[in-house]
């Protein structure tokens, strides 16, 4: 070898100081070397190989920057996975962390043939950063009230979270779980779902909605933090957000809603990689989002998404302000694909065989796949070990706390021993009253209010109309969080989204109105809702034609009967005032699920006055009236129509027709119901015919094809309630005919 600051010996090439490394090998110590002093990344800059270079230093007169070769004096050049393995038993980088996630990435994506690669391997460094020295959490109790919620809103880039949950402890996903990735029967499912993992908490993949559902999560934090105190409530909500979250709807909605209430806990980690699925973001988008988001009063700061000290500065800054915070993280999106990163190609498939080797080789990890060497697994245990101090610690103060029962049946999801509905179901029985059932919804939740602390409603701009507001709960806003009742604005979506985080974060049960006609503003929360189990009440007024002059716009037909369709949930349309309570009642008890209350505009007569010792609707239907002469027809209705099938029934009987008047406020629970008492309501020997002022569709499931189905298989008209009613034939001197009729027949 010739001496002087840079020695070559065949292919190898050794440096100190930005050297380049053309070898994938180093010299390692011995001979002459006196001290090992550190190590440098090359990163692949100025390497065709990506080999981290070794700084082996002897002592040099002062000034000399470099290493005469001569000293080296290597015994032997040894490969470069000799090395690694050296370098990890000295010290384990954050590069090399980050690059675990990386690896499990591609490696799961891989074996699938199916997922997204590109955002996890973007934001790895980001990640690294934040669960290490940043989150609250503790993968041994993953369940601690008062953790950190961490959300995915990136839903698509599910292995970012299911390496993290692996890397930190968490008793799942396993190594083979991820092998698994994408395959029925392991909860490392698509896209990241809350009811298959803990450290999961929300349902994500429909973009926006993680962010949003995060907004939610960050209110029901301060909420509780100003019922219950400092020590007990104080943690923060973190979001994981990339392009296609920023770009949806609902975001402006949530941002905005956010901003208003100064959530200054709630901070989103923006993968600003510039890449969609069609190709580059300017496709399709130019405008300023951190103009936008300090538009709505949130706090903006940005940092290189792969340097993690300017990570930490970003993120420092963040938690100092207090307003809801912004980290722009500019990222390369497929970060270590040396071929693919930074294009659409890495956003939504496996990058292929021979990119994923290239990648291991850029990023320089040897370990074979889906295997962590276990300096590496020993370092990222420790960042989930991190938590238990202050676990345990949050768990001294709660044992001494004077709210602490309460507290615990908050976040347990149990009710209080009353609830307050029977106390007012006995009122009513004592004293019938004629209204809507948006009105007895009120009157009824002027009860529940009272009796139930952890209730927090609120209403997109309708409060008058919707009936949502009661004596009990002072409004919610960024000077008194203790408040129960948020204004929500105009923003039907964002608010079911919010309502779904703070039922997920737990110790509130959220509820919230608008017109039902606008539940199409709602519907992919209210989905979520179902899919994530979310304990959530829709308070869904102006059910109807009912509703009159407003006209078709807001007059729901199809409406009732497209929310029966969404698996686990409960759509109630009560009758009466007593059903409502009912209803209300149900409601709250199903922890595993939201519901939907259909309400009237219009007044409806009550007609039970009569005291029962069971909830006749958790039957789902039931037999209001039983036929005075011999059985010939049963008359399902729900709602308001109810009313108009006990005026029908009057109308038969008179002609001696005798026919079962039976009240039918729940598909879903009546369909829970065994054989037995279904065929008894529904028997074979009696005409069945169903009114319900919207689509007939589905109600054949019920009649029969023999069967007649009264309701309205069109858009609706501007008019009157009544006249409505009148010139869709929702009338008893329209129906009754067409039953007698069909029973001649």
């Amino acid at each position: 070898m010739k001496a002087g600051k840079y020695g070559t010996g065949g292919d190898f090439l050794y440096g100190v100081n930005g050297a380049r490394v053309t070898s994938d090998a180093f010299c390692p110590k011995g001979g002459g070397i006196a001290a090992l002093v550190g190590l440098m990344d090359l990163k692949n800059r100025n390497s065709a190989h990506g080999v981290a270079a070794p700084l082996w230093l002897t002592p040099l007169p002062s000034g000399d920057k470099g290493v005469p070769i001569h000293r080296l004096a290597c015994p032997a050049i040894l490969p470069a996975r000799k090395f690694r393995e050296a370098r990890r038993r000295m010290t384990v980088s954050e590069q090399t962390l980050a690059n675990a996630i990386r690896a499990l990435s591609m490696d799961a994506v891989q074996a699938a043939n199916s997922g997204h690669p590109g955002m996890p391997m973007g934001m790895a460094d980001v990640a690294t950063v934040l669960f290490r020295e940043y989150l609250k959490f503790d993968p041994a109790q993953p369940k601690w009230a008062d953790r950190d919620r961490f959300i995915l809103s990136a839903g698509h880039g599910s292995m970012l979270i299911y390496s993290l949950l692996h890397l930190t402890g968490y008793a799942r996903p396993t190594m083979e779980d991820i092998r698994n990735f994408r395959q029925l029967g392991s909860p490392c499912a698509g896209h990241p779902e809350n009811f298959e993992l803990e450290g999961v908490e929300t349902t994500t993949g429909p973009l926006g909605q993680g962010l949003a559902m995060a907004v939610g999560m960050a209110v029901a934090e301060r909420h509780l933090n100003a019922t219950f105190g400092d020590g007990i409530v104080d943690h923060r909500t973190w979001v994981v957000a990339g392009d296609g979250c920023l770009m949806e709807g609902i975001n402006h909605e949530a941002i905005g809603l956010a901003g208003h209430l100064v959530l200054g806990r709630l901070i989103v980690l923006w993968d600003d990689n510039k890449i969609t699925i069609d190709g580059a973001v300017s496709l399709s988008s130019s405008e300023d989002i951190p103009a936008r988001y300090a538009a709505t009063g949130w706090h903006v700061v940005s940092c290189d998404g792969h340097d993690p000290a300017d990570i930490r500065r970003a993120i420092t800054a963040a938690i100092a302000d207090p307003r809801p915070s912004l980290v722009q993280c500019a990222t390369k999106i497929g970060y270590g694909a040396p071929n693919k990163a930074g294009t659409s190609g890495v956003h939504g498939s496996a990058l292929g065989d021979a990119e994923v080797a290239a990648a291991r080789e850029f990023l320089g990890w040897d370990a074979a796949p889906f295997v962590i060497p276990d300096d590496v697994a020993a370092e990222w245990k420790k960042a989930g070990e991190r938590g238990a101090t202050a676990r345990t610690a949050w768990e001294t103060l709660l044992a001494s706390h004077a709210q602490k029962d309460e507290f615990l049946r908050r976040m347990a999801g149990e009710l209080p021993a009353d609830d307050g509905t029977a106390g007012h179901i006995a009122a009513l029985i004592a004293s019938p009253q004629k209204i809507a059932t948006r009105k007895a919804s009120e009157i009824a939740l002027e009860a529940i209010n009272a009796a139930v602390p952890e209730t927090l409603g609120g209403s997109a701009d309708l409060t008058g109309s919707n009936n949502t507001k009661t004596k009990t709960t002072g409004p919610l806003s960024k000077d008194d969080y203790s408040g129960r009742y948020l204004y929500y604005g105009i923003r039907e979506f964002g608010m079911s989204a919010a309502m779904n985080g703070m039922a997920l974060h737990g110790g509130v049960i959220p509820y919230g109105g608008t017109f039902l006609v606008f539940s199409d503003y709602c519907r992919a929360a209210i989905r979520l809702s179902a899919l994530q189990k979310a304990r959530v009440v829709y308070v869904m007024t102006h059910d109807s034609i009912g509703l009159g002059e407003d006209g078709p716009t807001h007059q729901p037909v199809e409406h009732v009967m497209s929310l029966r369709m969404v698996p686990n949930v409960d759509v109630y349309r009560p009758a009466d005032a007593v059903e409502t309570a009912e209803c209300w009642a149900l409601a709250l008890a199903d922890v595993d699920g939201p519901a939907v209350l259909a309400l009237t505009r219009q007044n409806l007569p009550q007609l039970r006055t009569e005291a029962s010792a069971d909830n006749l609707c958790a039957r789902g239907a039931y037999r209001l009236r039983a036929a005075k002469a011999a059985r010939k027809v049963v008359l399902l209705a729900t709602g308001s129509e109810v009313e108009i099938a006990v005026q029908t029934a009057d109308l038969l009987e008179e002609q001696g027709i005798g026919a079962d008047i039976v009240s039918m406020p729940s598909w879903s629970h009546f369909d829970a119901q065994d054989d037995g008492y279904r065929s008894g309501l529904l028997p074979d020997d009696a005409l069945k015919a169903s009114i319900e002022a919207g689509v007939t569709f589905g109600w054949e499931r019920y009649t029969g094809r023999d069967g007649l189905r009264f309701g309205i298989d069109s858009f609706g008209a501007s008019a009157p309630a009544e006249v409505l009613y009148d010139h869709f034939g929702l009338t008893a001197g329209k129906i009754a005919p067409q039953i007698i009729a069909a029973l001649k027949g």
